[in-house]
């Protein structure tokens, strides 16, 4: 069965966030073996500078690469990523599947995004849009997305 694992760095802080991460994560467990790995972000002043910025990013990063399980097919979720539609991500991750990939990782970055030695590394760069969104919304979007596509691959109802 695929393992699928979202590193997200940042806490959910409201409870509706949560109940949403806990709804499609429930959906995932019947397509996949869903987990949700939440990292701390690294602190920085009201007006960070660069370097600052630039430190944090290498900190996080650190932490997430300790989470990515050995032989996984990384997914960096940043914004000069490539968009896809949901029939096509459904279609690379049955590509990856039928490769031999067993392991997904997923990787959410703060609200300074992620580092970009992870990005080069990533297998997938992946952008759900063009607009920024909070790291909240992007975790509950991004589970919604697997879910979507495994549902596609199944040839399930879910998608219209």
């Amino acid at each position: 069965m695929l393992s699928v694992r979202v590193i997200c760095v940042g806490k959910l802080g409201e409870k509706f966030w949560k109940q949403a991460c806990d709804e499609y994560i429930k959906r995932l467990s019947g397509y996949c073996k869903p987990e949700v790995i939440e990292l701390p972000e690294q602190k920085l002043p009201d007006t960070p500078s660069a370097g600052q910025i630039q430190n944090a990013l290498e900190k996080e990063a650190k932490l997430i690469r300790e989470k990515i399980p050995q032989g996984a097919a990384v997914i960096a979720m940043c914004v000069e990523g490539k968009t896809m539609s949901s029939e096509q991500l459904a279609q690379t991750i049955g590509n990856l599947t039928v490769s031999g990939t067993s392991k997904l990782a997923v990787l959410i970055g703060g609200s300074c995004g992620l580092d970009e030695g992870l990005k080069r590394e990533a297998k997938i760069r992946l952008s759900m849009s063009p607009m920024t969104f909070p790291h909240h919304l992007a975790r509950v979007m991004v589970l919604e997305q697997i879910y979507r596509a495994l549902n596609i691959q199944e040839g399930g109802k879910y998608h219209k």
